[in-house]
């Protein structure tokens, strides 16, 4: 029986063997979850998502995103907070910040894009990206510490997230290398949108191998081999599975990295609903066997 108990284990699927909970970054739900939350967080329930990440409140309270999440039968563990603007802002009260997430039940606050400049303002992201230098990058890098030792001490982690323009070259270093070296460990960790490095021509596993521990989160996006490497935010995007990206090896890689916190994650155009995509990214990921 013990024998059969082994075997099993090693035949069930990568998110079963691990004990850990695959996720679902809301961003990639579109504007109408907003409008329709308690019904598209029944069905990413039912579809078998665990977990969701934020991407802004939705128009609701923290206490009113609380009850939602609970009464699907989620978790939300993590929040993409903006560097600057209005509302919930890396730049704003980091001790509400705090106290809204624990509210939440978040325990990470990740910088979804790069703090940009001000003399970018009102420029197109893909211009700003593509013209950032490495005292910009270094810029950020000392505001996600200076921002993440405060939140540190309310405790809630940091991290920052990728696209592709962090990976176009500046020199011989890019601005995720700078992002990387800049921060400080204890304080910073790194959720990798493996689609936007793909995207990027770089190649994410020799990006875990090169900064172990340092990824703790990571984007579970595909992209079609269509896509051309470019630092300007374009991808052709699929679901899960269907397009270039080894999971059955990129997963089990990124775990022994030390990434925890796996999240499907598409980006728009879709082939049908952005539910269906995210039924077939997750029924795909139920069966990747590593």
């Amino acid at each position: 029986m013990a024998a059969a108990g082994v075997a099993r284990a090693a035949e069930a699927n990568f998110f079963q063997r691990r004990k850990l909970p695959l996720g679902i970054q809301l961003y990639s739900l579109g504007p109408d979850l907003a409008k329709e939350l308690d019904a598209q967080l029944a069905t990413v329930s039912k579809i078998g998502f665990k977990t969701v990440e934020l991407a802004g409140y939705l128009g609701r309270t923290p206490a009113e995103l609380r009850v939602a999440f609970d009464r699907a039968g989620l978790a939300c563990t993590s929040a993409h907070v903006q560097p600057k603007g209005a509302g919930a802002t890396f730049s704003g009260d980091l001790s509400k910040l705090a106290d809204d997430l624990h509210v939440i039940g978040a325990k990470t606050a990740i910088m979804p894009i790069l703090y940009i400049p001000d003399r970018f303002t009102g420029a197109d992201l893909r211009q700003a990206g593509g013209q950032m230098t490495a005292d910009d990058w270094k810029w950020n890098a000392d505001f996600l510490n200076q921002k993440a030792a405060v939140l540190k001490k309310a405790g809630i982690g940091t991290g920052y997230h990728n696209h592709n323009f962090e990976l176009a070259p500046l020199g011989d270093t890019t601005g995720m290398d700078i992002l990387l070296k800049g921060t400080d460990p204890s304080l910073v960790s790194f959720e990798m949108d493996a689609g936007w490095v793909t995207a990027a021509g770089h190649d994410p596993f020799a990006m875990l191998k090169a900064h172990p521990s340092r990824f703790t989160h990571m984007h579970v996006k595909d992209i079609k081999p269509t896509t051309k490497a470019n630092f300007e935010l374009r991808q052709d995007p699929t679901e899960v599975g269907s397009g270039m990206i080894n999971w059955p090896k990129l997963l089990p890689a990124a775990y022994d990295a030390g990434v925890r916190g796996f999240f499907y994650e598409q980006e728009p155009p879709f082939p049908g609903t952005r539910l269906e995509s995210a039924k077939i990214s997750f029924d795909y990921l139920a069966k990747v066997v590593a």
